[in-house]
């Protein structure tokens, strides 16, 4: 199955958290923190947003940075992703 996002809306994939600090120290489960650095999957066409044209300057592969809790999960043939609007996207990551 395949998820194509509609309007201004991108679907990422989480990337994994490191385990380990860089002072060596392992992080338990309880430790780590939600990651907040994603790849794009997928990317809405755009188009006329509440009355306001979006255009999509995002792209598949891109790695972006999100805030914590921004927007929904959902599980997909056993893959978790993030539906989020592009409006969500903090920044990209170079």
């Amino acid at each position: 199955m395949k998820i194509r996002p509609l309007c201004d809306r991108v679907v990422v994939k989480m990337l994994e958290v490191e385990e380990t600090t860089k002072g060596g120290i392992i992080l338990t489960g309880a430790a780590k923190e939600k990651p907040t650095v994603a790849e794009i999957v997928a990317v809405g066409p755009g188009g006329v947003v509440d009355g306001n044209k979006v255009e999509m300057y995002l792209n598949v592969g891109d790695k972006v940075l999100l805030s914590k809790y921004a927007g929904t999960e959902v599980k997909l043939d056993g893959q978790e992703y993030t539906i989020l609007r592009q409006s969500d996207v903090l920044a990209v990551v170079e």
